[in-house]
């Protein structure tokens, strides 16, 4: 699916259309981002991946080695808490320079009374992703996708994209917060996310 050879720099990355190279994508993630492509026409250009060192996937190594401004990160990460005997999984998503209030705002979205991060070897299996690259494009769809509301806002000091996971260690994606919030699943969250 050739839609552009459009380059952009966000630090110094480079970064290409997303959907022009579904080699720096997990599988799940390339399935997901191409129906969503099919469903809005910005995915296809405004959805950036760039390759990155595997070893410098963690946020604050990647911020530093790639000169990547920290409120342009957002991390996500995997709760689940039961209820009545179902369980109840979720990602939430937050900016880095911010940390998701999973004992408070978590847990009562999940309506549980117990939230818990998801261990590694779980968040990894049931995603199809690599630990440190774990996006919200392409989670399982019984996974609530909550976002938090500070993320659709543009950041002055992020340059007006976000960087999230590719479900591969050794890539990242770009796009714009505002594009985050209105693909298919998420829920923006007021509130999510501690200081």
């Amino acid at each position: 699916m050739a839609t552009s050879t459009t380059t952009a720099r966000i630090g110094a990355l480079t970064w290409l259309p997303a959907v022009d190279h579904p080699e720096l994508l997990a599988p799940s993630t390339r399935t997901a981002l191409l129906a969503w492509a099919a469903q809005d026409a910005d995915v296809a250009t405004a959805v950036l991946v760039a390759s990155i060192d595997p070893e410098l996937a963690d946020t604050a190594a990647l911020t530093q080695a790639y000169a990547l401004p920290p409120a342009a990160s957002v991390n996500c990460v995997l709760v689940a808490g039961r209820r009545e005997g179902t369980e109840r999984v979720a990602a939430a998503l937050v900016r880095a320079t911010t940390r998701a209030d999973v004992n408070s705002a978590v847990k009562r979205l999940l309506d549980v009374r117990k939230a818990s991060f998801l261990p590694m070897d779980r968040a990894t299996a049931e995603s199809g992703m690599e630990y440190g690259g774990i996006t919200p494009i392409g989670l399982p769809t019984d996974y609530r996708l909550l976002l938090d509301s500070s993320v659709v806002t543009d950041d002055p000091d992020a340059g007006g994209r976000i960087i999230i996971g590719s479900g591969l260690r050794r890539s990242k994606v770009a796009l714009p917060g505002a594009l985050l919030g209105r693909a298919p699943g998420v829920e923006v969250i007021d509130g999510l996310a501690l200081a």
